[in-house]
């Protein structure tokens, strides 16, 4: 039972250590590396994609607010071709109209909000992104593919019950 105590503080070590580990941005992943390595620096991927070829795409959406979304590029034998963050007003402005849903999502990742396009039909999707202007881009999905495209102010950046001197 006395060893068990001793070890105790070495185990609790480890484990925050490891929770450490875990990276926001994939700053260490260089090409070369497994799948299991990246995962082991920057923690579990919020979704993984097949790539034309058969390479992969490990999709690491950080939050809360949605600004980064990192995107590491796997070869066919899942080693690591490159990285890059996807969340860019070059990213969003090459999304045609017409753009199948289940190809946004690999291009960009989760949205941060899905709402109902009110008075229109479908749902518009926002991401926000890292902006000197505290935007969101927001996309009409009708059907399953992309339709209008439009910055807009992000409500996080809204100042409510503001008492303005006239």
């Amino acid at each position: 039972m006395t060893s068990c105590y001793r070890l105790l503080p070495s185990c609790l070590l480890v484990l925050v250590l490891s929770a450490c580990a875990t990276g926001y941005g994939p700053g260490e992943v260089r090409a070369g590396m497994s799948a299991a390595q990246v995962t082991e620096l920057m923690g579990r991927p919020t979704a993984v994609h097949a790539l034309a070829g058969g390479g992969g795409q490990l999709e690491f959406a950080r939050g809360p607010a949605g600004l980064h979304t990192y995107m590491v590029d796997l070869d066919p034998a899942g080693r690591v071709l490159g990285w890059r963050q996807v969340l860019t007003e070059e990213n969003f402005n090459a999304v045609p109209r017409g753009l199948p849903v289940n190809e946004l999502r690999r291009r960009l990742g989760p949205p941060t909000q899905v709402r109902s396009g009110g008075w229109q039909p479908g749902e518009v999707w926002s991401y926000r992104f890292d902006s000197w202007a505290c935007q969101w881009w927001q996309v009409d999905v009708v059907n399953g593919f992309t339709g209008a495209a439009a910055y807009g102010a992000d409500p996080r950046c809204e100042v409510h019950d503001a008492k303005v001197p006239l």
